[in-house]
């Protein structure tokens, strides 16, 4: 990422809450953005994930032991005026905010410094979508209609309603909430519409605006998964919301 150099050294120096990650054996891999723009298959090393998103809890000690990303001290560029806003206060959670819900109204500088913290990254869009294909019993299981439709129907939660705690059955690699909870941020989330091939820049500007490019991508019957493509192209890195939240992952 082009602004990883910024937050290098920012909630870098000690560890969070401790964290479990599971291993994900990464392979040849038919994401919704194929790597060549074309038909390509993505090509994912072997990885770790976190098995649940950071909580609210866990971000609290984070904010506490770094206290440059406290709300009230955060610098503007790294975070907008909503960050972390639902808290009771810069280090309090409060009743809107409980220790066991995933922490959103988070930046994706935040993200990073967090994950930094756990000698961490955030995922790559391939690897979250990768984790994300399995169920209970199968690593993909995204040709099952059943399981887009359940996966689906999260869309009709009101965004306005209490976030549920994290904790949810685990997938056959041990990961639990990928889906149905909130939105997350990854890695290369600026990146993901943009067109590799420099002749196609009119292109790239119309599929970054809005998201709208999502309607070019394959898989179309994944409607949810193309659906995260759109929110994430749409943010910029300082942006917060009411439902993204994060995980982190290290190399294998």
């Amino acid at each position: 990422m082009r602004w990883a150099w910024l937050i290098v050294g920012l909630g870098a120096a000690a560890p969070s809450l401790a964290a479990n990650y599971v291993p994900l054996p990464g392979g040849s891999f038919a994401s919704v953005i194929a790597a060549d723009n074309k038909t390509a298959p993505a090509q994912i090393a072997p990885f770790r994930l976190r098995t649940e998103p950071v909580t609210n809890a866990e971000f609290l000690a984070f904010v506490t032991a770094h206290p440059e990303w406290r709300r009230d001290r955060v610098a503007s560029v790294f975070a907008d005026g909503q960050y972390l806003s639902h808290w009771a206060s810069p280090d309090t959670l409060g009743a809107d905010a409980l220790p066991r819900q995933p922490v959103t109204r988070v930046s994706w500088f935040a993200a990073q410094a967090f994950c930094q913290s756990e000698q961490a990254r955030l995922p790559t869009w391939y690897e979250w979508e990768f984790a994300a294909a399995a169920d209970a019993h199968r690593p993909d299981a995204r040709g099952d209609p059943a399981w887009r439709d359940r996966i689906l129907s999260w869309y009709t939660r009101p965004s306005n309603t209490a976030l549920p705690l994290v904790g949810g059955d685990p997938d056959v690699h041990g990961v639990r909430d990928l889906n149905g909870l909130i939105w997350e941020w990854v890695d290369d989330f600026n990146a993901l519409l943009v067109s590799g091939d420099n002749r196609d820049q009119d292109g790239a500007d119309k599929l970054r605006f809005c998201g709208a490019g999502a309607a070019n991508l394959r898989e179309k019957e994944n409607y949810a998964t193309l659906m995260r493509v759109a929110m994430l192209s749409a943010l910029k890195a300082a942006d917060t919301t009411n439902n993204m939240g994060f995980r982190c992952a290290r190399p294998k």
